[in-house]
Parts: structure tokens; C-alpha cells; sequence
């Protein structure tokens, strides 16, 4: 199911990080450890799917991650409850908390609801693209035609706005339609929404 997906480790601690990674690796997930933030920000791919798991201090990376307008998702582990950073942790997009001690599979559950976030993210992202690459192949009359039928406006409407006769927003409308890939208007629309071409 997540033959595609990493689980990125995070830890300063050696003894920890080889332990997580045996966890991990026994229920068959790939996993890459790192020692430090920084040795996992050098070599950060973000088009490779998966998601981290930190210690408390990764708040700082969080923060950067973020910064890079990153949307992965986060696990954090600590040794001691510190509600305040947790909250914000969990403010800032991270999937779950967990204090140590915790039970293997309690672990292993939060690494699945992350790794089926990561793929959520990604299948959005991608049928976003698929969306804004769709309205790039518009002509710009049809763009002009989309954008208003995506108001609420009427062929009439339309037609009276960009100085043309209704038949040629009607034949505007069928071809965006066909190029856009949506059976109806309101289905243009939700996808215009989705892809944030407004």
C-alpha cells in the first residue's frame, strides 16, 4: 500500500533512531534515518512521498519545512510532556504527538494515518495540476467564458459582457467544457474552485 512512501527519522539519539528504524523496517516500510535537522534538510526531496518523525526539537524544522511551503506530514516523539509545544505542533499541521514511553503499534498506527495523508496531499496536488494544465489548452475567449459561467453568469450575460452572440458563448462553453473535462457547469466551477484558477 505505501510501497512508494519513506518514513524519514529524525534523531540526535543513536540508540533511538536505530530502534525506530528496526520498528519500521519490520512491517516492511522504508525508512531513512537522519542524526541531525540539518543533514535531513540537505538532502530533502519533496516530491518524494512519505512523512517524518521527530523528536520535540524538530519544532525548528517543522518551521522550515513550512517555510518551504512543504506539506508533509509530521509525527512528534517525546520523552516528556510539554502540552505548549505539543499544541503548537499540532496547530502548525503535525499528524500526532506521542510520548515515550509508547507501544510499538501505537506508533505504527500514527505512521499509517500520516503516510494516507501524504498520499491525499499528493493525489490532490496532482489532480490539481491535471486541472490547471486542462485550462491552460483554453483558447483566451474560452478562458474569458469559463471564468464568467464560474460567477454564476448567463450565456446571455456573458454574451452582452464580451460584445459576441449567445450562439458563440454557447459554442465557447461546449469546448471548455469538453477541454476542461466536466459534464456540466457546476462541475467546471467546483473544479475552477479546486484549482484555485479564480
Amino acid at each position: 500500500m505505501f510501497t512508494d512512501s519513506t518514513v524519514f527519522v529524525i534523531d540526535d539519539d543513536g540508540h533511538v533512531l536505530h530502534a525506530l528504524r528496526e520498528l519500521i523496517e519490520s512491517v516492511g516500510l522504508r525508512v531513512r534515518a537522519f542524526a541531525s535537522a540539518r543533514e535531513f534538510l540537505d538532502q530533502y526531496d519533496p516530491s518524494e512521498p512519505g512523512c517524518r518523525l521527530l523528536g520535540m526539537s524538530g519544532l525548528e524544522l517543522q518551521r522550515k519545512l513550512i517555510a518551504r511551503k512543504a506539506q508533509i506530514p509530521i509525527i512528534f516523539i517525546t520523552a516528556y510532556a510539554d502540552v505548549p509545544m505539543a499544541v503548537q505542533a499540532m496547530q502548525m499541521g503535525a499528524v500526532d504527538f506521542l510520548e515515550k514511553p509508547f507501544r510499538d503499534q501505537a506508533l505504527l498506527d500514527c505512521l499509517y494515518r500520516a503516510l494516507e495523508r501524504d498520499q491525499a496531499i499528493r493525489q490532490a496536488a496532482a489532480r490539481k495540476a491535471e486541472i490547471r494544465k486542462n485550462f491552460e489548452q483554453l483558447t483566451p475567449m474560452e478562458r474569458q467564458v469559463a471564468c464568467r459561467l464560474a460567477e454564476g453568469k448567463s450565456n446571455k450575460a456573458i454574451a452582452l459582457e464580451l460584445k459576441i452572440s449567445q450562439k458563440t458563448v454557447d459554442f465557447h462553453r461546449a469546448n471548455l467544457l469538453a477541454k476542461m473535462q466536466a459534464e456540466s457547469v457546476p462541475q467546471l466551477v467546483r473544479l475552477i474552485v479546486l484549482a484555485e484558477l479564480l
